[in-house]
């Protein structure tokens, strides 16, 4: 995708029609890889890969019957994915939920 549209950008309007945007749910303990995945854009594509860390994580419906997924994403979890993509070298970051 990244070599069909590149690197999404904001226009003066502040929209993005253009460009790979990437969406990743942070779950809490980890669960969903989130270093695998930074881990693999940094190997992967440029360092200004638009990378959206999403924390709206809630658990829902049947998350009690799985303890490692039945509570939402603590503010120190949220931190430490974020410094792991700044660490990696990850320059365009949406950061949602808690501000840095």
């Amino acid at each position: 995708m990244h070599r069909q549209v590149g690197v999404a950008r904001p226009q003066a309007d502040g929209f993005i029609y253009r460009g790979l945007m990437i969406r990743h749910l942070v779950m809490p303990g980890n669960v969903s890889g989130t270093r695998k995945v930074i881990d693999w854009i940094v190997r992967n594509l440029p360092p200004d890969t638009y990378l959206n860390l999403m924390s709206q994580y809630t658990p829902v419906f049947r998350a009690s019957e799985f303890p490692e997924i039945d509570r939402r994403v603590t503010r120190e979890e949220y931190a430490q994915v974020v410094a792991w993509a700044r660490t990696a070298g990850l320059t365009n970051l949406d950061i949602q939920g808690y501000r840095f």
